[in-house]
């Protein structure tokens, strides 16, 4: 819980990083799809997107480049529904060129970072999910040391079953381990293929790489979601995968984690 003098964060109740060892695993997807449960679990959330090189929740959420206004707290969300049940800010409203890489130093990444995780005005939140970039990096220094003085619950790590992405994600744990961030549990994406035909799961990588490096490193291992053709759709055309899906087995391990993961934040 959030104390009095953490301004903008003021009136977050928890705050949750997603993480990844490295890009393509489908971190931004996860975070996506978490926020959308929670949403329909009857939870106010929020998405910080400080994937500086890829902001690509904008999308995913199909709420284009709209302009950003200021209130006298600072930036005010995106919000994606009448209701304002579900608040984005990302750097990517925030570039005048869609196209335009971000090619800036160190320094001026985490200040960008600083004035996205504090001049945002959230108002009251259930959960605030931040999509950090890949790796470990200057970005992930500065979101942390940016939340200090908000009690951040933990992190998710997103890894695919391939042993070369769990081999990145055990650096990433290694990360959490000396920055001090709890993990909250790891998620196995792209765990077997769903054939769009006859819904049968394939798997056309490997199976169980997440879970195994749970055990191995004593963490939670939240759930596997598969590659669903379904799911690809719903995340590339910004549709609601939850409302248009909600009886495939897809969305019922979505639904899964992100109930394990509201229990863990809210036991806490």
């Amino acid at each position: 819980m959030a104390e009095a003098g953490d301004g903008n964060l003021a009136l977050v109740k928890h705050v949750v990083l997603v993480l990844s060892g490295k890009g393509g695993v489908g971190k931004s997807t996860i975070t996506t799809e978490l926020a959308l449960a929670f949403k329909h679990a009857g939870k106010k959330v929020g998405i910080l997107d400080v994937d500086l090189c890829g902001p690509s929740i904008p999308r995913m959420l199909c709420v284009g480049r709209p302009d950003v206004h200021q209130c006298d707290s600072g930036w005010v969300p995106v919000y994606t529904d009448a209701q304002k049940s579900l608040a984005l800010m990302s750097i990517g409203f925030l570039m005048e060129d869609p196209d335009e890489a971000v090619i800036w130093r160190g320094p001026k990444k985490s200040a960008m970072i600083a004035q996205l995780v504090s001049d945002v005005a959230w108002g009251e939140l259930d959960v605030l999910l931040v999509d950090t970039p890949p790796g470990t990096s200057d970005e992930h220094l500065a979101v942390l040391e940016n939340l200090r003085k908000h009690r951040v619950d933990g992190a998710v790590l997103v890894t695919t079953p391939q042993a070369v992405s769990t081999g990145d994600v055990r650096r990433e744990i290694t990360f959490c381990k000396k920055t001090g961030v709890r993990i909250l549990g790891i998620v196995e994406n792209m765990s077997g293929f769903v054939c769009p035909h006859c819904t049968e799961c394939t798997n056309i990588f490997s199976k169980g790489g997440g879970e195994e490096l749970a055990k191995l490193t004593g963490s939670v291992f939240l759930g596997s979601v598969p590659l669903d053709p379904l799911l690809s759709a719903s995340v590339e055309e910004g549709r609601d995968f939850a409302e248009s899906f909600p009886n495939s087995a897809t969305f019922s391990s979505i639904s899964s984690i992100s109930q394990v993961l509201l229990k863990s934040l809210e036991n806490d």
